[in-house]
Formats: structure tokens, sequence, C-alpha cells
């Protein structure tokens, strides 16, 4: 989304009207849609509906850790690192929530709406400031996911390059 989202901002307003799209111009795959659109209008939609996808997966993992123990931090761990990783997953958890949820709420406030994979799902009511100040929390929310993200990683290649304690077993699907 993030890759989708940087690409979908470069492309110009108003360009050409067409019905088959290439996705990043990779020649990899190929969209073909029932109606003519601008790349940048495709890119918008394909962006909203995985967005919107995401958010209900998401939705569904939050009621799946509410409901589900995680294994046990590992014992090799110092207090500060379980303390670190417990505030980083909470993190990761929110900002996977507020990102599609302030992209849905932006939506609302553009007089586009949402349509999801073409479908509509809910309409615009053209707010500017409700879109604009949206838009920031959007982009400011995925920046820090990225982030966190990126800390991450690297917290677990330490457990895995240095440590050698078992963590990404334990992050996997072993018991």
């Amino acid at each position: 989304m993030f890759v989708l989202g940087w690409y979908m901002h470069e492309l110009p307003k108003g360009g050409p009207k067409v019905s088959s799209f290439d996705l990043f111009d990779l020649g990899l795959f190929t969209f073909e849609s029932s109606k003519e659109m601008s790349a940048r209008s495709f890119y918008f939609l394909l962006h909203k509906s995985i967005g919107v996808t995401i958010f209900f997966l998401v939705l569904f993992r939050i009621y799946w850790r509410l409901t589900h123990k995680p294994p046990k931090m590992l014992t090799s761990m110092s207090a500060f690192e379980i303390k670190l990783a417990t505030a980083a997953h909470h993190a990761l958890y929110l900002l996977m929530f507020l990102i599609p949820l302030s992209g849905i709420i932006m939506s609302i406030g553009s007089k586009y709406g949402i349509h999801w994979f073409g479908i509509p799902f809910l309409p615009g009511i053209d707010n500017e400031t409700l879109r604009d100040l949206f838009k920031e929390f959007h982009e400011i929310f995925g920046q820090i996911l990225l982030l966190f993200f990126i800390l991450h990683f690297a917290g677990a290649l330490k457990h895995a390059l240095v440590n050698k304690d078992g963590v990404l077993k334990r992050m996997w699907f072993h018991k």
C-alpha cells in the first residue's frame, strides 16, 4: 500500500482515459476495467478498495489477538526488551487500525466516496476540511508505521543473527 500510495500521487490529474492498466507500468500484470478512466483514478480506486479490505482484516486480527493468548516472551529477553516489544506491538496494532480508518474518513470527506472494487460502498460528503485533515493523519500515520516496521524488522534480525534466541521461531507457526 505504501508503494501504491506513493505511485498514485505522482500520476498527473486528468490523464488520458483508458480501460487497461499495466500495474506500475512493469509489464507484470494488467487490469482491465469495464469503463474508461484515468490511470490516477484507477490507482486511487484500487488503493481505496485494498485499504477497506485491509481495515476489515485488521479488525479480524485484533479480534483474534484479543481472544487468543500470544506465546510467552522468551526468558532470555531483558525487562527492557519485553517492554519495548510490547509497546512496539501495541503501536503496530494501533497504526494498522488508524491508517485505513483515516483513509476511509478522508475518502468520505471527498466528493467521490469509496467504491469497493467497483461496488459503491460509502458515499462522499464533499467536505474539504474533513478530507484535508484526515489526509494529513493518513500520511503521518503511514510514515510512523513504516518507521515502526523498520524498527520491528531490525529487532527481529538482531534476535536472529546476534542473540540467536529463537524469537523468529516464536513469531512463526511453531509451538
